[in-house]
């Protein structure tokens, strides 16, 4: 039998879960109200005040400061940001911690774009068919919206510009630990072809720090259609379940968890079809090896993310066993996996 304390504890653990949308929701208010910049640009701690002071308001508005005070409570306890008595001033100054830091636009590595689309309403709004999709094995997202997200994204160019910046802040971290990492997995190839690579940054600094490497950025033609020019990158429209252009080595970031195992065989036999030319050719597959019970930093976050993938994909985030079963279908025998200061590990698959 559950003790009092046992019982009380869980009580309150019950009320933390229930209320951890609040800590999402005060998270896009910093980064829609660019929080974190404002202190930043000041270079030191501030008040309420000068925060308000900084904001791009309208005539018609009035921020209000305790408003605001509320809400920096609430990240200040998250560890958002910090906060010190001052008492020359008498008033509360704000400050920036190492996870704010990482919501600076004009900072190298910035996850701002990556919160303003997962609780964009539009990807939010699904989760509330949470129950339904477990119960009807439905997809949430298209329930809600009456299309997958990709077809979505293709006729609304707002959520297409969300879509496809947060997966370019996301791939900017992604390349920069792999070029450190993993840059002996670049020697000897002559060509790389990133299927699914959005705008191409991840490609771009691949081939800027690897020169002698051609560089195809691999995408749906709508995708294409907001990507800049990037040096030594060539932009091929097409679709990774029809074809996939040839090249020494395929590359895929957060594409196998968006795709049900079926769809995952059928792409992967066309990666398996694009390097089949290449003496020494592979796929190399950046995603989460889910680990269900680890104890690692992004462990937690993994599982998150396999719901989310539920939720508006139909996808899933797999385990190593998971993986192995799905390489070995795809006619990829052997494998490494590579793990990187990140959320994502390398996942290297051969065809002998």
């Amino acid at each position: 039998m559950d003790t009092e304390e046992e019982r009380l504890k869980g009580q309150a653990e019950i009320w933390q879960h229930m209320f951890a949308f609040a800590d999402s929701m005060a998270l896009k208010c910093a980064v829609e109200l660019g929080i974190p910049d404002i202190i930043n640009s000041h270079g030191g701690p501030i008040t309420v005040s000068e925060i308000i002071d900084s904001l791009k308001t309208t005539p018609s508005s009035s921020p209000d400061d305790k408003n605001l005070t509320r809400t920096m409570r609430l990240l200040v306890r998250k560890g958002i940001f910090t906060s010190q008595f001052h008492q020359e001033s008498n008033q509360v100054l704000y400050d920036l911690t190492p996870s704010s830091k990482w919501l600076l636009n004009d900072a190298k590595f910035n996850l701002s774009p990556m919160v303003s689309f997962i609780l964009n309403p539009s990807t939010f709004q699904p989760w509330h068919l949470l129950g339904n999709s477990v119960k009807e094995n439905s997809l949430a997202f298209d329930k809600t919206h009456g299309c997958n997200i990709f077809e979505l994204a293709s006729a609304n160019p707002q959520y297409n510009q969300i879509f496809n910046d947060g997966m370019e802040c996301t791939a900017k971290i992604v390349v920069d630990k792999m070029l450190i990492n993993y840059k002996n997995g670049f020697n000897g190839i002559k060509s790389i072809v990133d299927v699914g690579g959005g705008t191409g940054s991840m490609i771009a600094e691949i081939i800027k720090a690897n020169p002698h490497i051609e560089g195809i950025n691999f995408d749906l033609p709508h995708v294409l259609d907001t990507a800049p020019d990037h040096p030594g990158v060539k932009h091929v429209g097409g679709d990774m379940f029809v074809d996939v252009p040839e090249a020494d080595v395929v590359i895929m970031k957060w594409m196998m968890h968006a795709w049900s195992d079926e769809n995952c065989v059928k792409a992967l036999k066309n990666c398996y079809k694009a390097i089949s030319k290449a003496q020494n050719g592979k796929v190399i597959i950046v995603d989460f090896v889910l680990r269900p019970d680890g104890t690692g930093l992004f462990d937690e976050t993994g599982l998150a993310f396999d719901l989310l993938m539920m939720v508006n994909t139909g996808g899933k985030e797999r385990t190593e066993v998971e993986w192995k079963m799905l390489l070995n279908s795809s006619g990829f025998p052997r494998y490494n996996i590579i793990e990187i200061p990140t959320l994502p590990s390398i996942i290297e698959a051969f065809p002998q």
